[in-house]
């Protein structure tokens, strides 16, 4: 898992350096870069969205998978290979 160098605010601002570009998250969003950042797995982040959030284990799973899609998206995270 590769996550970007990024600055990011208790507020959900996000930084690029690399690009210049700013982006903003919700707490949910947060939640998972924080544990990103921690070097947890997309399951072990989906289990604790679950507990965190008190949401199905597959909404947490399906909310993780849309987020990731757009941090590649912008090119702010690569998958594992």
């Amino acid at each position: 898992m590769k996550l970007r160098r990024l600055a990011i605010n208790e507020e959900g601002f996000i930084f690029d350096p690399e690009t210049g570009n700013s982006y903003t998250v919700n707490e949910t969003g947060l939640f998972i870069l924080e544990k990103l950042r921690q070097g947890l797995s997309p399951e072990e982040i989906a289990r604790l969205l679950s507990q965190e959030y008190d949401i199905s284990p597959e909404e947490a799973r399906r909310d993780l998978e849309d987020f990731l899609e757009v941090l590649v998206r912008y090119g702010l995270w690569k998958e594992p290979k």
